[in-house]
């Protein structure tokens, strides 16, 4: 019996929500046959799939693992969790939701720490001063070693957080802190602000590969399937189709649209009986509408595009190219 195809989504949330609507634009609808509580879905017309709810942080341990093929999680716990994450997964899309920064935070009373190397300044100082180290609050260890000794400091501690990190300093457990921000609200009610040069990284959900998954045909196969619905909506979303029918249409006229209007002629040039099909950035259709007109079109019509499924998936191509290495 051929393994499944695990694709791994967070089990709750927004999160989940928006995994599951990101996959229903691109015609890719999780159901969970069992019930809502279920943690294990499929994705109707795939049967060879199987849907695995997990936590954002389970997602990005299975996908160390090789449990899972695809999983959607998180930049920020992949790169803290999972050692030469280049080397062992592959991002090979962001999101564009769950989008929060990693940061060094420090008290706004530090009036005269702007940026790291002040903080390399004062922590010396401190150590000088008070015979221990300075010490930084947070959960994420790995990218906190990482960022500080790659600007040079070296005078801290490390004190792991398992609350709420942003009231550390507040309770006198640390100096400052390393912690997620979206807004930096939150850590200017508790009186931080971030470092000038702090942040450490601006993350997002991203659809995730395992390289140590079993990619065999069956599921590179549908590997490809999928990947072909996320770029063919992908590439539907970036433009509107325009068009348009009249004889003064020439190669010299489209070529400067494509220069003015950042248009694209997924068919070429006009047919014979002169229809023309284009397609256009939204921002660019009125101004391109208007230019065809000028030009001799009677009539200009635009369309939304649901899917756009080009020969070449660079998507595909990327996985590709990651498991070859």
């Amino acid at each position: 019996m051929t393994s499944p195809f695990v694709l791994a989504v967070p089990s709750k949330g927004r999160l989940q929500e928006n995994a599951e609507n990101f996959f229903a634009r691109a015609g890719l609808n999780l159901t969970k046959p069992g019930g809502a509580r279920d943690y294990r879905g499929t994705i109707p017309g795939l049967d060879n799939v199987e849907v695995a709810y997990l936590s954002a942080s389970e997602i990005a341990a299975n996908l160390a693992r090789g449990t899972v093929h695809f999983g959607i999680t998180g930049e920020d716990l992949i790169r803290e969790s999972i050692v030469d994450a280049d080397k062992r997964v592959a991002l090979i899309e962001g999101l564009g939701f769950g989008r929060a920064d990693v940061v060094v935070a420090v008290p706004q009373a530090w009036i005269d720490v702007r940026t790291m190397a002040d903080l390399d300044d004062v922590t010396t100082g401190f150590r000088a001063q008070h015979n221990r180290r300075m010490r930084v609050a947070t959960k994420y260890i790995n990218l906190t070693r990482n960022f500080f000794a790659a600007h040079g400091v070296v005078d801290y501690r490390i004190v792991e957080s398992a609350g709420a990190t942003e009231g550390a300093p507040a309770v006198g457990s640390a100096e400052l802190i390393v912690d997620i921000t979206t807004t930096g609200a939150t850590l200017a009610a508790n009186g931080l602000r971030v470092l000038d040069d702090g942040v450490m990284l601006k993350s997002q959900a991203n659809l995730v590969a395992s390289r140590e998954a079993d990619w065999n045909d069956d599921t590179r196969e549908t590997a490809r399937v999928i990947l072909d619905h996320i770029a063919s909506r992908a590439r539907a979303s970036k433009y509107k189709e325009v068009r348009t029918r009249f004889a003064g249409c020439n190669d010299a006229l489209l070529t400067e649209a494509h220069s003015r209007f950042g248009v694209v002629s997924p068919f070429g040039g006009p047919t014979s009986s002169g229809m023309l099909t284009l397609h256009c950035p939204p921002a660019q259709l009125y101004g391109l509408s208007s230019f065809l007109r000028q030009h001799g079109a009677d009539t200009v019509s635009v369309v939304s595009l649901d899917y756009v499924m080009d020969r070449e998936n660079p998507l595909f191509a990327k996985l590709e190219a990651f498991l070859r290495v």
